[in-house]
C-alpha cells in the first residue's frame, strides 16, 4: 500500500508539470499590442521592395514579442509556442533574403503563410480572459 501511494504521488506531482505547460496565460496589453504591429508588418509587406528590410523588421518585432514573454515568466509557454511557427517562417525568410533578393513569388507564398500564422496567434493571444 506504502509503494502505491508512493507512486500515485510521484505520478500526479510529474504530471502536474506537464498540466502547467497547458494552463493558458492571462489576457497581456502588451502582448495583444505587439501580435497586432507583427499582423501589420505582414500586411504591408510589398514583396517588389527590399525583402531583406521587411524580414529584419518582422524578425525583430517577434523578438521582442518573444524576449517580453520570457521576461513574464514561465506561464508564458502558450504564447511562445503560438509565436514559433510564425518565426520560423520569418527566419526562413530573412535567411533567404540574406543571399540575394529572393523571388516575387517565393515572397507572395511567405506572405500568405505569414498571414494564416499572425491571425492564428492573434485569436489565441487577444482571445485569453
Amino acid at each position: 500500500m506504502r509503494r502505491l501511494i508512493l507512486a500515485l504521488a510521484l505520478v500526479t506531482l510529474s504530471g502536474c508539470s506537464t498540466i502547467q505547460n497547458w494552463i493558458p496565460s492571462f489576457w497581456d496589453d502588451n502582448q495583444s499590442a505587439k501580435i497586432t504591429d507583427v499582423r501589420l508588418t505582414v500586411d504591408r509587406i510589398d514583396c517588389a521592395k527590399d525583402q531583406l528590410a521587411q524580414a529584419s523588421q518582422l524578425r525583430d518585432q517577434l523578438r521582442w514579442f518573444e524576449l517580453y514573454s520570457q521576461s513574464k515568466g514561465s506561464l508564458q509557454k502558450d504564447v511562445l509556442r503560438l509565436i514559433k511557427p510564425i518565426q520560423d517562417t520569418t527566419e526562413d525568410w530573412h535567411k533567404r533574403s540574406l543571399d540575394g533578393q529572393g523571388s516575387v513569388s517565393y515572397c507572395k507564398i511567405k506572405k500568405k503563410i505569414l498571414e494564416q500564422q499572425t491571425a492564428r496567434a492573434a485569436t489565441g493571444i487577444m482571445g485569453r480572459w
